[in-house]
């Protein structure tokens, strides 16, 4: 039952997302092959960098856990999925290890002040292990552990709480 509900959740923010998207959007965007393509030589302001992250992402929903892994077909860790979403969507190369991410120069963000596609750091023992990407409505998406599939998740949750350890807005830095 609570994986037919998250089913639901998915399905209910992606059509949120998508009629908001098509709505507020001037742009004429194509889909291919799973992929957002803005116009050429049109600027694509960060919300739109947001919501391309945020559909990749929840296109990945179920993938299985591998540690190490950074494709669809090879499957995801941690990282490796915030690296290919963001590679995918956006052409943008981030470091590869949750720690590396957590360090990087981008702005750190209050966790009330959260967007869509900022990044979220976990630690254990006072070291970031783990990295997902914001979705909006206090959820994020990540790959979780060896045996577990890319799934989206509450923030608020006693597991991720005990862990949360910041957030970096890397979309900040984007035109």
């Amino acid at each position: 039952m609570p994986a037919r509900r998250a089913q639901a959740a998915i399905c209910s923010t992606f059509l949120l997302l998508a009629a908001s998207a098509a709505q507020a959007n001037d742009l004429d965007t194509l889909l291919v092959e799973k992929k957002l393509i803005p116009p050429p030589h049109t600027p694509v302001d960060r919300a739109n960098q947001a919501n391309s992250v945020l559909i990749r992402a929840l296109s990945l929903v179920g993938t299985p856990y591998v540690w190490g892994g950074n494709t669809p077909e090879s499957g995801f860790d941690c990282s490796g999925l915030v690296n290919y979403v963001f590679r995918d969507m956006l052409n943008l190369r981030l470091p590869r290890t949750s720690r590396e991410l957590s360090a990087l120069s981008a702005p750190a963000v209050a966790q009330g002040a959260l967007a869509t596609g900022d990044l979220v750091f976990f630690a254990h023992g006072g070291t970031v292990t783990h990295v997902g990407i914001y979705v909006g409505d206090g959820r994020f998406i990540h790959a979780p552990r060896t045996g577990g599939v890319v799934r989206m998740e509450r923030l608020d949750g006693r597991y991720w709480q005990a862990r949360y350890a910041g957030a970096r807005r890397v979309l900040a830095h984007r035109p």
